[in-house]
């Protein structure tokens, strides 16, 4: 296992000589210690360490939260070590992986042995761990988020013991450390339920504003999977949909599909906001030619290749979950608002579904859920708009991303989810000195 400590004159404990910083840049943290555990049982043996010394414990992924969830003045995990596919299971369609794996390993490796997720979100950088315990998602009318599609994990509690869990196995502590945003330990390994893997035909397609909100409904029901992004200071949406399909397979081409995922939603984006910032006079007509540059296409691929793209412009988010019955009149006064304002908005709102879950803390837990996610560029001031967006969600019971901006707090966050008691007994019980708490813990769960 590998551990950096800096040592201050004294003799004791410093901060790191290179603090920890998010991919967004937001948050950045001073650990005292880090390590690089290989196993569970390093992981483990590094955890009792820090309860040794009196230091709190945070795991941090890849950074892909905009939160300060993963945050710390102690001990600071890092995955880049606890790493691999431990196990495929065709017969009971499973994959067991260790934490710190990124998606995108995950994927490919799947994808080599014919199965795949059912679901996943839009990007593959994150580590599986980091991505389900902040509540990572996609689109999907049947299929949930990552964390839904979780049969088994280990967790590595306070004092250093591991947990096995599952619905047969510790089962209240394997409902809450589903999506457990860190608190109840820190997870070594998980299992996912897979699937033999599938085609999915990917319809992308412009659409009015007036008419996707609209066919929402429709929209939702006749497609797997349905989304779109709105471009605010437009009328214009852009529309995905994502069917599977006896094939074949036929994937865009190496030009076109360069020119629309690297090109024209990265390269030239990325452009356009930098020019934004700099003269946010110029946001609004960047706003028109940006809402008309994509075309429709239409293409059929392996599931990875269509749910996920590239994300290389840096930004700022913040999404709300909100009841499904809520999601268009809640987006037709996000859009009155960016009329009837100032703000001068470069990126647009992306708009997702999710079936109701039964995890205490997911976003969707017990209700079909719609999100709505606001961005904006980093380096932009963004709290003005976002604050703004916020009091819309929070009036239609709107619950925040774990993982994403937001100002709520756990008096606010105990009404929105009825289940959120069950996952304080768990993690009074398991965590009652807080040794994995932080600052936002503290703020989103109570003390």
């Amino acid at each position: 296992m590998a551990v950096s400590n800096a040592v201050d004159g004294s003799g004791g404990r410093g901060s790191t000589a290179a603090p920890w910083r998010n991919w967004a840049g937001n948050v950045t943290a001073r650990p005292a210690r880090t390590v690089t555990p290989a196993s569970t049982e390093e992981l483990a043996a590094a955890v009792r360490a820090a309860a040794a010394d009196g230091l709190t414990v945070k795991a941090a992924g890849t950074g892909h939260s905009f939160t300060p969830a993963a945050a710390t003045d102690g001990l600071l995990v890092r995955p880049e070590r606890l790493t691999g596919v431990r196990a495929v299971d065709r017969a009971a369609g499973t994959v067991t992986v260790a934490a710190g794996t990124p998606l995108k390993r995950l994927n490919e490796t799947l994808s080599a042995h014919g199965l795949s997720l059912t679901n996943m979100g839009d990007i593959m950088e994150q580590t599986v761990s980091g991505a389900v315990s902040t509540g990572t998602h996609g689109t999907g009318r049947d299929s949930a988020s990552l964390a839904a599609q979780i049969s088994g994990l280990q967790l590595v509690t306070a004092d250093g013991s591991v947990l096995t869990c599952s619905a047969e196995e510790n089962p209240d502590v394997f409902a809450a450390a589903r999506l457990g945003l860190g608190a109840l330990g820190v997870i070594s390994e998980l299992t996912f339920a897979v699937e033999p893997e599938f085609l999915l035909t990917a319809r992308e397609e412009p659409m009015p504003f007036d008419e996707v909100t609209g066919r929402f409904d429709e929209l939702v029901a006749e497609n797997e999977h349905f989304e779109f992004y709105w471009f605010p200071h437009t009328g214009n949406c852009n529309t995905k949909r994502n069917n599977r399909s006896q094939g074949p397979a036929a994937p865009p081409g190496r030009i076109s599909g360069w020119v629309e995922d690297e090109l024209l939603s990265n390269g030239v984006f990325q452009v356009a906001c930098a020019v934004g910032r700099a003269l946010p006079a110029a946001i609004p007509g960047i706003a028109r030619i940006s809402s008309r540059a994509l075309s429709a296409r239409t293409y059929t691929d392996i599931p990875y290749k269509v749910f996920t793209s590239p994300r290389r412009v840096r930004f700022v988010e913040m999404e709300y979950a909100l009841p499904r019955a809520a999601a268009v009149a809640a987006l037709g006064e996000l859009k009155a608002l960016v009329e009837r304002s100032d703000f001068k908005i470069s990126f647009p709102v992306e708009v997702r579904t999710a079936p109701a879950d039964d995890l205490p803390l997911s976003t969707a837990s017990g209700r079909d859920t719609v999100y709505v996610a606001v961005h904006m560029y980093r380096g932009t001031p963004h709290e003005a708009y976002f604050a703004a967006a916020e009091r819309i969600m929070t009036a239609h019971g709107g619950r925040p991303h774990w993982g994403k901006l937001h100002t709520r707090d756990a008096a606010y966050l105990a009404a929105a989810y009825p289940r959120f008691g069950e996952f304080t007994a768990v993690r009074d019980r398991l965590d009652p000195d807080r040794r994995f708490g932080n600052a936002y813990l503290r703020r989103v769960l109570g003390d």
